[in-house]
């Protein structure tokens, strides 16, 4: 089965969630999706991911994006489970979870990998505003993920959008250039030479601009 690529535009689908059936992605056209999967329900480690997902809901939502959750569970287990969460813990899930039962959608995006199981690894897939996907990151079930990471990549994806720019390592605190971007390497000779005497320069082809 083929798995979608970086810079592919993700088929449109029905999916039956939490929320009722959606179109996924078309019912969010315009709004960036942050797509994950989990292993199952009332599992531990699961737990601590969608409370965690919640918490930095207002921030994913600041930069219009939305959260979805996905396994093979049915959606009936996903109701009660979100009900426990709220009732035990007092946090109420607020973002859809698709109640993929038969594994179609799981299939089609590679969140099931043989090696590791049946159920659906920890899969996180990142689908800008215009239905292309542009992250993919696959943790084991025995890991959970930091949210923070995935709110930063989201953040950094549409900085280097909007600013035509890319993102170096650890941003905004990267060791080098700390908050600043990278500025696109010049592309022919006499831009090269300009670009070695700029101070914010540390050689023609490594050169970075803070966008504040």
């Amino acid at each position: 089965m083929t798995f979608p690529l970086l810079g592919e535009k993700i088929e449109n689908r029905k999916v039956k969630t939490t929320h009722g059936l959606i179109n996924l992605p078309d019912d969010y056209s315009g709004k960036w999706v942050v797509l994950f999967s989990h292993p199952a329900d009332f599992t531990p480690v699961c737990t601590t991911e969608f409370v965690a997902f919640q918490k930095k809901l207002d921030e994913f939502r600041a930069l219009n994006t939305q959260l979805i959750g996905l396994s093979i569970d049915q959606v009936f287990s996903h109701i009660k489970w979100i009900e426990w969460i709220k009732e035990k813990l007092g946090v109420n899930i607020e973002f859809p979870i698709i109640a993929d039962d038969m594994g179609e959608v799981a299939k089609s995006f590679g969140m099931i990998q043989p090696a590791k199981g049946t159920n659906t690894v920890r899969a996180v897939f990142v689908i800008d505003d215009k239905a292309i996907l542009r992250l993919v990151l696959y943790y084991p079930q025995e890991l959970g993920r930091n949210i923070d990471e995935i709110l930063r990549a989201v953040k950094a994806l549409q900085t280097s959008d909007n600013n035509k720019v890319a993102i170096p390592a650890n941003w905004p605190n990267s060791d080098l250039i700390g908050s600043d971007v990278i500025i696109p390497p010049p592309s022919d000779v006499k831009s090269a030479a300009e670009r070695s005497s700029q101070a914010n320069c540390f050689d023609w082809w490594f050169c970075h601009k803070n966008i504040k």
